[in-house]
């Protein structure tokens, strides 16, 4: 469908015009913001978006080598739940003790839209969107939160 080159600059300017409608929002505590380097401000925790032919995510990683601080933030994560999703708008998937061949062990709560397919271009805006949307929704929160998060990563 795609040679490598042409799916390479697929990537590059989609992530641009996702970095343009993004520009000018703000973070919830009124500063500008990276969103798509969201600064968790927590060692071991990345939010990260994500598209490909398989759908369009966000993912909150706690990856941490320590099992007993990792265990610790999950548990926290967990007791928020409600609050969460409720400001999330929807259920995440809460995945416990996941692997991959770079991360041996890491805890991640995904929100995911199966439907979209990065490599349909029509489906750009929708991904945009979702993912937009998800951020903000995920900023909210986690601004109202991170301090927490913070001092038991310490």
């Amino acid at each position: 469908m795609f040679s490598k080159e042409e799916k390479k600059q697929l990537k590059i300017d989609f992530w641009n015009q996702f970095k343009v409608h993004m520009q000018k929002i703000r973070s919830s505590n009124g500063r500008r913001m990276n969103w798509l380097a969201y600064p968790s401000e927590v060692k071991d925790i990345y939010i990260r978006v994500d598209a490909d032919e398989k759908g369009a995510r966000l993912t909150f990683d706690i990856q941490g080598k320590d099992e007993g601080v990792r265990q610790i933030l999950w548990e926290q994560l967990y007791e928020l739940k409600i609050v969460l999703e409720s400001e999330m708008g929807t259920d995440g998937i809460w995945i416990e003790n996941a692997s991959t061949p770079v991360v041996p062990v890491f805890n991640r709560i995904l929100w995911e839209r199966s439907d979209l397919n990065f490599y349909r271009p029509g489906d750009h805006p929708e991904i945009i969107n979702f993912l937009a949307d998800r951020l903000i929704h995920f900023d909210a929160f986690y601004q109202e939160f991170k301090d927490i998060l913070i001092n038991l990563a310490m």
